[in-house]
């Protein structure tokens, strides 16, 4: 069986990560047992923006050399 830690590890370090571990799983817990969004139309946002895609000269000269067009 081989283990995570040399064999000079300091227990303080190992202590230290098992703090660090627990937090995590409590937080990964809270996230886990909260409500999920709702799916109801109504209880959506109105209006939500579409996003900007943005690409660079080189990738519409890429594209355009694949013959695909971006607009």
């Amino acid at each position: 069986m081989t283990s995570s830690y040399d064999d000079l590890a300091a227990a303080t370090e190992m202590h230290d990560d098992c703090r660090a571990t627990s937090a995590r799983l409590a937080w990964a817990a809270r996230r886990a047992t909260r409500p999920a969004p709702s799916i109801h139309f109504d209880e959506q946002p109105a209006e939500r923006a579409k996003a900007q895609v943005d690409y660079s000269e080189a990738a519409a000269r890429i594209a355009g050399a694949l013959h695909f067009y971006l607009e």
